[in-house]
C-alpha cells in the first residue's frame, strides 16, 4: 500500500496495472540512422527537426527521473545512436548513476561508428553493447543495409573487444535472405566469444516490401540450429524478452526473440522513450504518454514525475504484434528506428 501511495505522488518505484516492476528503460536518441535497411526503414526517410527532439540535457533528465524511480537498466538506441553528436557526453553523464540505483548503461548500434567511439564509451562505464548484424556476406550486408560497408562493421565490433566491452550480436532471421547462414553466425559468433541473439521481423512501420515475403518463425530457425549445435538450458537472462540456451559447442549463448510466434509480454518490464520524448509503455501499441511536454513546461520534476506514473497506469498486458498477407501494410505505423527498439 506504501508503495502506492508513494507512485502516486510521484515517488517511489514504477508498478504497471498487472504488478509488473518497470526497471529498463530504452531511450531512442535520435531517429537518425546511417543504414537504411530494407526491413526496418524505407529508402527515402524523413527524419524529425531538430526542434523536435530532446536535448541531450533533457534526455538526461527524464532518464535520471526513470532512475530514482527504480529503473536499474538503461539502453540508448536509435535509429543508430551513434550518429547523435555529444553522443558519448550523454553516456558519460548517465554513468554517474552507476553503482547509485542503475546497474547497467549500455548501447544498441549498427557497428557502423563503433570503431571511433568504442574506447570513449568503455572509458564512460558501458561494459556491453549489442550490435545488429545480419550477414557476414559483404555482398548480402550491402543488399540489405543499402549502403553498409560490413567491413567497417567488423572492424567496429573488433574495436569494442579490444576496449574489453562485451558484444551480443542481433540478427533479424529472414527467410529468403540469410536463412541459409544463421548456424554459419551461431559459428563465427562462438569463435569470436559473443553471444547471440536471433529476432523475428516485427511488423512496424511502412517499407518498400511485404514483410510476409521474408517472416521466418524462429521455431523453425531453432529447430534447424539443434541439428548442428548442442543447445543446454539456461536460466540466464538480460532483462530484455530473450529466452536463451547455451550452445555445448562454443560455450556461448543464443538467444531468441520472438514477438509472433511466442507473446513475450507476461514479464515485460520495459518501456521506450522516442527522441521527441514520447514514451511508448509497449513496442506493439500505439498508446503513448508526452514527456517532452512536461519536461519544457517546468524545470521542477514534479509535472515529469506525475506524467511518469500516469503514464504507467497505462501499460497494457501485452502487444498486438500480427503479420499476415495484405501488402506491406504495418501493425503500427512508426518505425522501430522511432520507438528505439
Amino acid at each position: 500500500m506504501q508503495d502506492v501511495i508513494a507512485q502516486t505522488a510521484g515517488k517511489g518505484p514504477l508498478i504497471d496495472p498487472f504488478g509488473r516492476a518497470v526497471t529498463y528503460l530504452r531511450v531512442s536518441v535520435t531517429d537518425r540512422c546511417d543504414f537504411r535497411c530494407t526491413y526496418c526503414m524505407a529508402e527515402t526517410m524523413q527524419f524529425l527537426p531538430k526542434s523536435e527532439v530532446l536535448s541531450l540535457e533533457e534526455i538526461d533528465r527524464v532518464a535520471s527521473a526513470f532512475i530514482r524511480r527504480g529503473v536499474r537498466k538503461v539502453r540508448l538506441t536509435g535509429g543508430e545512436p551513434l550518429v547523435r553528436r555529444g553522443i558519448v557526453s550523454l553516456v558519460d553523464s548517465l554513468a554517474r548513476h552507476l553503482g547509485r540505483g542503475l546497474d547497467e548503461l549500455t548501447l544498441t548500434t549498427n557497428g557502423n561508428q563503433l570503431a571511433k567511439h568504442a574506447e570513449a564509451l568503455a572509458a564512460a562505464g558501458v561494459r556491453r553493447v549489442n550490435v545488429s548484424l545480419d550477414t557476414l556476406d559483404p555482398d548480402r550486408f550491402r543488399r540489405i543495409t543499402r549502403w553498409g560497408e560490413l567491413p567497417r562493421v567488423l572492424d567496429g565490433i573488433a574495436a569494442a573487444k579490444a576496449a574489453g566491452l562485451a558484444i551480443k550480436i542481433n540478427t533479424v532471421a529472414l527467410r529468403g535472405i540469410n536463412e541459409d547462414e544463421l548456424g554459419d553466425m551461431a559459428a563465427w559468433c562462438g569463435r569470436e566469444g559473443h553471444d547471440l541473439t536471433f529476432i523475428e521481423t516485427m511488423p512496424m512501420g511502412e517499407v518498400d516490401e511485404d514483410r510476409t515475403d521474408h517472416y521466418l518463425p524462429l521455431s523453425i530457425v531453432r529447430a534447424e540450429l539443434a541439428k548442428r549445435f548442442t543447445f543446454r538450458p539456461t536460466d540466464y537472462v538480460t532483462g530484455g524478452p530473450a529466452r536463451y540456451v547455451e550452445v555445448a559447442e562454443t560455450g556461448r549463448r543464443i538467444g531468441f526473440i520472438t514477438p509472433l510466434t511466442h507473446n513475450f509480454c507476461e514479464s515485460c518490464n520495459r518501456v521506450r522513450l522516442t527522441a521527441t520524448g514520447r514514451l511508448y509503455m509497449c513496442l506493439g501499441q500505439e498508446d503513448s504518454a508526452d514527456l517532452r511536454a512536461a519536461v519544457r513546461r517546468s524545470p521542477s520534476d514534479a509535472d515529469l514525475d506525475a506524467a511518469i506514473t500516469e503514464a504507467i497506469t497505462r501499460k497494457p498486458k501485452g502487444h498486438d504484434f500480427v503479420i499476415g498477407r495484405g501488402g506491406p501494410r504495418a501493425a503500427v505505423p512508426r518505425h522501430m528506428s522511432v520507438t528505439g527498439g
